[in-house]
């Protein structure tokens, strides 16, 4: 008897063993050869850590982003839907980041999410770089990882992820999801339910931003920032073997108006507040919003557009969903008062020079770009 429970309690073993095994061969086929394409930048800076500076400082705190229910839109009284709004507005002048609950995207929404999210960056990695990753047609390049041109291992950032313009969604964008395969219906389905969602949201909060500002016309963002001219971003961030020396997502700021995200409780997001770098605390229950440069230059520096990034997990990999409030490319960016500390510009020639400037130096430069007194 004791023989049999010797050779039962290895066969066990076995199974688990081969089970990790199993779960890990199908990572490996599923992650980007991050490696083998940046060996050079590994051999380089092999025996260097992320230099501690006001940009890439690991000395971090972890910290709680303001936190507004926004129930009390709905269901407070006339004063506290005035402070909920006054909340918003302040978070978005000091921090640029806030958090918010009751925001009106289910939770199952959101679960499905992350599980339909999970399939699609399980797949194979030369399935995924084809653009036809499960069949779902996507624009060409719409499958993304590392980085174009880094220089040195902080410009290298270790992800992958799908940029879904949202007239990819379902094929058509359409709310009618006939035309997906099968064998997607349920990612196409639960995307476009977090994309409606979640982009009425966007449209709340930038409506509240505006009227806080004292500004009563409205007609910019309708006109501008359409269905059509906004995106998904769906983000997984793999173990990091290398996560002394390179980000998950180097620092940046966002190139649009507004962004909404859902993140996993893993956690890695990191901010930069009063020149120091944080770490934002996971709420389960919240959706984390930012203010993009578009954003910061119309209001004229009044809302801002905070640095931030994602640190590499050793162990653990990360999945989130970010939706980007963005114009069309031909919409024309200007101060909603004078005298402006931003020129004019239009959302086509800002994303033209932020791809040359990450081209040539390896990084976003930025709103800076476009100070009049530059």
């Amino acid at each position: 008897m004791a023989s049999a429970k010797v050779v039962e309690h290895i066969r066990k073993n076995a199974v688990k063993k081969q089970t990790t095994m199993d779960r890990n061969a199908n990572r490996s086929s599923s992650d980007p050869p991050f490696e083998e394409t940046y060996k050079n930048l590994f051999l380089k800076h092999s025996i260097k850590p992320l230099i501690t500076t006001p940009t890439t400082t690991t000395t971090i705190e972890e910290h709680d982003l303001p936190l507004i229910d926004l129930g009390q839109l709905v269901a407070g009284t006339a004063k506290e839907r005035e402070q909920c709004k006054t909340a918003i507005a302040e978070a978005s002048r000091e921090w640029g980041f806030f958090q918010v609950v009751n925001h009106g995207i289910s939770r199952h929404i959101l679960e499905e999410m992350t599980k339909e999210q999970v399939k699609v960056f399980r797949e194979p990695f030369n399935k995924k770089k084809e653009d036809n990753c499960m069949n779902l047609r996507l624009s060409p390049g719409s499958y993304r990882w590392g980085s174009p041109t880094p220089n040195c291992l902080t410009q290298l950032s270790w992800s992958e992820a799908f940029h879904i313009p949202m007239t990819d969604i379902c094929n058509t964008g359409s709310t009618n999801i006939d035309n997906c395969n099968p064998q997607v219906s349920n990612l196409c389905l639960t995307v476009k339910q977090f994309a409606i969602t979640v982009s009425e949201l966007a449209n709340k909060l930038t409506n509240i931003l505006v009227e806080k500002l004292g500004h009563e016309e409205l007609t910019f963002f309708e006109d501008n920032c359409l269905p059509n001219t906004c995106y998904l971003r769906m983000n997984r961030y793999p173990p990091c073997p290398k996560y002394s020396h390179v980000f998950g997502l180097m620092p940046h700021t966002d190139s649009d108006f507004l962004t909404i995200l859902y993140q996993d409780q893993v956690g890695g997001l990191q901010l930069v507040k009063d020149g120091k770098w944080i770490s934002v605390k996971p709420n389960p229950e919240a959706l984390i919003v930012n203010i993009g440069d578009l954003f910061q230059a119309w209001s004229n520096g009044v809302y801002n557009s905070v640095v931030h990034r994602v640190v590499a997990n050793p162990r653990l990999e990360r999945f989130s969903t970010a939706y980007f409030l963005c114009p069309s490319g031909d919409a024309i960016i200007q101060s909603f008062k004078e005298p402006s500390i931003y020129r004019k510009f239009s959302f086509g020639e800002y994303r033209q020079q932020v791809q040359q400037d990450v081209k040539e130096y390896g990084y976003k430069i930025g709103l800076s770009r476009f100070l009049i007194c530059n």
